[in-house]
């Protein structure tokens, strides 16, 4: 893993955990922590993040 792939991987991690966060605390829905998923998977393509998303399939497709 390079220097960029490390920095895209570390800022999909924080954001997403941002999220889960809200997410357990009621402030999102399911669905909409299921939209910023993938919408994160999108902006970051982290290599390992998709290992753990539910929505990586999506962001596969879109490539």
């Amino acid at each position: 893993m390079n220097e960029d792939q490390f920095e895209r991987e570390k800022l999909y991690q924080a954001t997403m955990n941002m999220f889960q966060g809200m997410l357990k605390a009621g402030v999102i829905t399911e669905e909409q922590y299921a939209i910023i998923d993938t919408k994160m998977l999108e902006k970051y393509r982290p290599l390992l993040g998709t290992l753990f998303s539910e929505n990586a399939c999506y962001v596969s497709s879109l490539e």
